[in-house]
């Protein structure tokens, strides 16, 4: 990290329109939160989700900051700051931070993951993978960042470009040959991402999700898009042919294309040959390997896994030995076992199609014959359109539906586990229990199941805190869940 840079080197890493004031001067620091804001430092004004960085520009000025990057000049202008307008403020923050760090992205090779589900899983098992392979690498996911083997923690799916720049800036300044991360449609649009480079992208899948703020699917499907658009010729793009937005995601890509698929011919071709609640028998490119995940889309995140080791530098020989190494993440598929003969699996499905692919992989393991439970919720401030949605396919492949309550947030539980209702036939119904509170809704499913039973605990996985009325209280799925074991025991 730079403790001063010239503003005038910053500024080549970005598209001036205009400038009025000197540029020939020191820079001490780089912020778009105004609070943060010193002296002598630059401050960029971007337009975020609840607020406009543009409104605070006065106050930033009046602390003698050095320099402002803004879309839209002030009415006025406080002598010795000089102020920059660019056409897009955002993607200049992220080119003003890669720089303001020493381009670190550069120094590594960067794998991106983007989609609606495995991103997590992906991103987690190429990290794992580099390990294994020798390699100093870090992670950046939704559940930890990770340089080396040091865990930090996170909060978004990927991070503001500051925080993001930093710790790639961290991992080349411990040696790291590699980085992992998952890029989020938020992340694309919002830029966060400009400035970076990236060696590779991986496209797993998508689906409906986001609607709250992408309005779209097509909108949605555009910002996945984004990312691929902005890859170097030098770059590999390694899509999932099996999904029809895959051959759409490159279109327009410099990248060189790979594909992955478990139905049809494809560079990296997966197969299941046998699927266990503890495991899988796969077929990677005709050879088999015993992996310790179970399920469909499990098969496809390995494939890509496997694809993307190699196209990475990987060893593939050795890859094809790591495979049977690597573990699953915490909260995906996550099983507990009863000793009344049930199993439970904690997964962060939180999606319609994510809950189809975690229920169709239980059903293959318990047979026709088995019992499905199914305890989950949604989101609140979130897309509505997807609660009924969500209810109907868990109805659909489950024996017994308990709706509850996920991260209500600022909504009313009530209120969500209503929509969600509003997607089920009478029949459906006669199937569904409503228990708002979801420590409660887990006991219940563990006090009704049966030996041969499983109970899917979907929704919220790896997170460890149920966010009720804007307030964060701690709740750990996979500990509701053990404890309602050994209760029931």
């Amino acid at each position: 990290m730079a403790t001063t840079e010239k503003l005038s080197r910053l500024l080549k890493d970005i598209d001036v329109v205009e400038i009025i004031g000197e540029t020939d001067k020191n820079i001490t620091s780089l912020q778009s939160d105004s609070r943060k804001a010193e002296k002598d430092g630059l401050f960029v004004a971007v337009k975020g989700v609840t607020t406009d960085g543009h409104k605070y520009i006065p106050v930033v000025a009046s602390a003698h900051v050095g320099a402002i990057v803004c879309e839209r000049m002030p009415a006025s202008f406080v002598k010795g700051v000089t102020y920059i307008r660019v056409a897009d403020s955002a993607e200049a923050l992220g080119r003003l931070a890669s720089a303001w760090y020493g381009h670190p992205s550069s120094k590594l090779k960067l794998v991106g993951v983007t989609g609606t589900n495995g991103k997590t899983t992906t991103a987690t098992l190429l990290y794992e993978m580099a390990k294994l392979e020798g390699f100093k690498a870090g992670l950046l996911s939704t559940v930890c960042n990770y340089i080396c083997d040091q865990a930090y923690p996170t909060t978004h799916t990927t991070p503001d470009p500051l925080t993001l720049n930093e710790l790639l800036s961290q991992m080349v300044e411990q040696g790291c040959e590699y980085a992992f991360m998952e890029v989020s449609s938020h992340a694309a649009v919002q830029r966060r991402i400009a400035g970076l480079v990236f060696a590779g992208a991986i496209f797993t899948n998508l689906t409906r999700d986001h609607l709250d703020y992408h309005g779209t699917v097509e909108n949605y499907m555009k910002a996945k898009k984004m990312f691929f658009d902005m890859l170097p010729a030098d770059a590999f793009a390694l899509v999932n042919a099996d999904d029809k937005a895959g051959a759409y995601m490159v279109q327009n890509t410099k990248a060189k294309v790979y594909t992955y698929s478990l139905r049809t011919d494809a560079d990296f071709r997966g197969r299941v040959l046998e699927t266990r609640l503890d495991g899988t028998l796969m077929m990677l490119n005709g050879r088999e390997v015993e992996v310790r995940f179970t399920g469909r889309f499990n098969a496809y995140n390995l494939t890509d896994v496997y694809g993307a080791s190699i196209l990475s530098g990987f060893n593939p020989e050795e890859v094809i030995v790591n495979m049977s190494r690597l573990v699953p993440v915490a909260g995906r598929f996550q099983p507990f076992l009863s000793k009344k003969g049930y199993a439970a699996i904690v997964d962060y499905a939180h999606t319609p199609d994510a809950l189809v692919n975690v229920l169709d992989t239980i059903r293959e393991i318990v047979g026709p014959d088995g019992e499905i439970i199914t305890v989950v919720g949604a989101g609140g401030n979130r897309d509505h359109g997807k609660r009924p949605m969500m209810a109907q396919e868990a109805a659909c492949r489950s024996d017994l539906l308990i709706l509850t309550s996920d991260n209500p947030r600022d909504e009313e539980p009530e209120q969500i586990i209503a929509d969600m209702k509003a997607g089920l036939n009478a029949d459906e119904l006669r199937r569904t229990v409503c228990i708002t509170d979801r420590r409660e809704a887990i006991r219940e499913a563990m006090r009704r199941a049966k030996p041969g039973n499983v109970v899917l605990v979907a929704g919220k996985g790896h997170e460890t805190y149920q966010e009720v009325r804007g307030v964060r209280h701690h709740f750990d799925d996979r500990e509701e869940v053990s404890a309602a074991i050994s209760d029931n025991e």
